[in-house]
């Protein structure tokens, strides 16, 4: 069976708003400076890569303790499914598609927030990176939800260069999204087989619209 991953913030969840004002409050709490547009280019990395990229020199670990803390206590409170998402994921659920995540976050931190926002049914599996696997661009959080998902990636469905890349090394060919933290020309200038502003397009990537067509 071929999957379809999908990362989770930015692409399913507008979500990128609460992220920011995480590191914000952060970035607060330490006396720490705080840019947004630094902050955003590096979304979908691990935290302790992000805070030691913004920060060199500080000791990344109450960092990303404070954030954590912060994040979880105010998940999913602006949070909101992208425009047309849950259509599209029913849609792909109707026709049969298995349907994973592939996420940076935590897996029981991903889980809650697509509970949150009510996503989490139309899943298959929900994978984050814990216990030390490999983040994005590497392959293994998309191979992994895949497997558990009961195939192989078909597609990986994203909004920044991480997902895009791992999703390539994974095997599957992607699509990208617009919509989040990623910029259309740093996401165009990697080829993506699609490219873009919703997801509402993803069916008919898929063959849904021709397979219909063709009765």
């Amino acid at each position: 069976m071929r999957v379809v991953v999908f990362d989770l913030d930015g692409t399913l969840v507008d979500s990128i708003g609460e992220i920011l004002e995480s590191f914000s409050a952060t970035a607060r709490a330490f006396g720490l400076p705080f840019e947004e547009a630094a902050v955003r280019a590096l979304i979908g990395r691990p935290l302790r890569e992000t805070f030691r990229r913004l920060y060199p020199g500080e000791d990344p670990d109450p960092l990303v303790a404070f954030y954590r803390e912060h994040h979880l206590a105010h998940l999913g409170e602006r949070a909101r499914p992208y425009p047309g998402v849950e259509r599209v994921l029913g849609e792909l659920r109707a026709a049969g598609f298995p349907l994973a995540v592939a996420t940076t976050k935590r897996t029981a931190t991903a889980r809650r927030l697509l509970l949150r926002v009510g996503l989490f049914s139309f899943f298959d599996h929900v994978q984050g990176t814990d216990g030390g696997m490999a983040p994005k661009p590497a392959p293994d959080v998309v191979v992994a939800a895949a497997r558990a998902a009961g195939g192989r990636p078909g597609w990986m469905v994203g909004d920044t260069a991480l997902d895009l890349r791992a999703g390539r090394a994974a095997g599957a060919r992607v699509y990208a999204v617009t919509w989040g933290a990623g910029s259309p020309e740093a996401l165009a200038a990697l080829a993506p087989d699609r490219l873009e502003p919703t997801l509402d397009a993803l069916p008919e990537a898929l063959g849904l619209a021709r397979a219909k067509g063709n009765g």
